[in-house]
């Protein structure tokens, strides 16, 4: 059951943000990147480890951390578009560059 919740509560963020796409692309950027989505995976992360201090510290440490190959993932997709790059060829060098940023980010935080 739990896991549906997971699932309804996704896909209903992807849908919103999707929805509101159609008439505020900037808003939906926004709703796409909002701390919700962080929250809602700290809360199932806290049930599911019953709330272990370290299990969140480390969780926490790794997603403040974890923002940083996402905003360099959002960069490359941006200066992509503006060069009117593909969509295939956006997402090819934005997931290179958070590929690249998160095998570095795992290595730091070892």
């Amino acid at each position: 059951m739990q896991t549906l919740i997971k699932i309804a509560v996704s896909v209903g963020i992807i849908l919103l943000a999707t929805t509101i796409a159609k008439r505020f692309p900037s808003a939906a950027g926004l709703v796409g990147v909002m701390p919700l989505t962080g929250a809602l995976v700290l809360i199932w992360v806290y049930l599911e480890n019953r709330g272990d201090s370290a299990v969140m510290k480390h969780f926490t440490e790794g997603a403040l951390w974890g923002m940083l190959p996402t905003v360099l993932f959002f960069l490359v997709a941006f200066f992509c578009f503006r060069k009117e790059f593909a969509l295939p060829t956006v997402l090819l060098f934005s997931f290179a560059a958070w590929l690249a940023a998160a095998c570095i980010h795992q290595w730091v935080l070892k």
